[in-house]
């Protein structure tokens, strides 16, 4: 193989993915400007969301943000911990499975990322050398588990 094949040569850490591997992420901490984004761009303007008086009269006490933020911010997360060839090695993100919120989310919790690899699989044909399906777990500041799934990237 010559220097420029080399040069060309796609990274391979789907080889090097092994079920049980784990990682947790930095931190990240929910703020109001992130909500009423998350509002904007998604369209859901829930009271649950958006209306601090009507909320301090629910089970509550308060807005909570929305899950799907949540989700969205957990691969954020997960991107920024990869290193750089993990990063070139994501062909798409594939799918997430049984998602479920467990917790409330509020305006000023901090979240982190846990994961753990429960299968790799090799694939024969299209894009990438196989999937990596991961459970999920959102972790808050008060180690409550927020959101859990378990996501599915494909890789080379």
């Amino acid at each position: 193989m010559s220097d420029t094949e080399t040069d060309t040569e796609e990274p391979s850490v789907f080889y090097d993915i092994e079920e049980g591997d784990t990682r947790v992420t930095q931190g990240r901490t929910i703020t109001e400007a992130d909500v009423m984004n998350f509002a904007g761009v998604s369209g859901d303007f829930n009271h649950i969301h958006t209306d601090e008086e009507r909320m301090q009269e629910s089970m509550f006490g308060e807005r909570i943000a929305h899950g799907m933020l949540a989700v969205s911010a957990a691969t954020g997360l997960l991107w920024q911990s990869r290193t750089r060839e993990e990063r070139d090695a994501v062909v798409a993100f594939y799918g997430i499975d049984e998602l479920r919120f467990r917790q409330p989310l509020y305006v000023g919790d901090t979240i982190r990322v846990e994961t753990e690899v429960l299968e790799t699989r090799e694939r024969e044909e299209g894009p990438g050398n196989g999937t990596v399906r991961f459970h999920v777990d959102v972790v808050n500041q008060r180690d409550q588990v927020v959101v859990s799934c378990q996501m599915t990237s494909l890789m080379r």
